[in-house]
């Protein structure tokens, strides 16, 4: 089955989402990761779209949506290792979006800082945080200031 990169286009815009998150972690020097991945969601009938949007960007796995609901049916295709979000996912969505742009410009500014080893400063936490925070305005668990008193 073929589906054109317009097709792709269209389908991460109401099913895709660019994610950036910071949270505790006892294996890194300042007690805090920066994650990120990219994912789309589908039911299991739209299995053969993620799978093919898999081997046309060639990276990234399938898996069950949600771990924690065993209601939940749906299926992810998800990316979150660097190197494929810098030279397979960002090159592919770039200057391609519109619904999305806002979120995948911010998350392409984070990969970037990672990328540099910047998140490993203060400063460079300080942006991620800043950027991070402004792209999704759920109620956090914990504050920006709790934070950056680690670095």
């Amino acid at each position: 089955m073929y589906f054109s990169d317009d097709y792709f286009i269209g389908f991460v815009e109401g099913e895709g989402m660019f994610y950036i998150g910071v949270v505790p972690s006892s294996e890194t020097k300042y007690g805090w990761q920066v994650i990120y991945f990219f994912k789309v969601s589908q039911n299991p009938s739209g299995r053969k779209v993620l799978e093919s949007l898999k081997d046309r960007l060639q990276c990234g796995y399938i898996r069950q949506n949600s771990s924690s609901d065993k209601n939940d049916k749906s299926l992810a295709f998800v990316v979150r290792d660097l190197s494929s979000l810098l030279h397979k996912i960002i090159p592919f969505f770039d200057k391609r979006l519109f619904i999305k742009r806002d979120a995948f410009y911010k998350f392409k500014q984070v990969l970037k800082l990672v990328e540099s080893g910047k998140h490993l400063t203060r400063e460079g936490m300080k942006n991620i945080l800043d950027i991070s925070y402004s792209m999704n305005t759920r109620k956090r668990k914990y504050s920006k200031r709790q934070m950056l008193k680690s670095f």
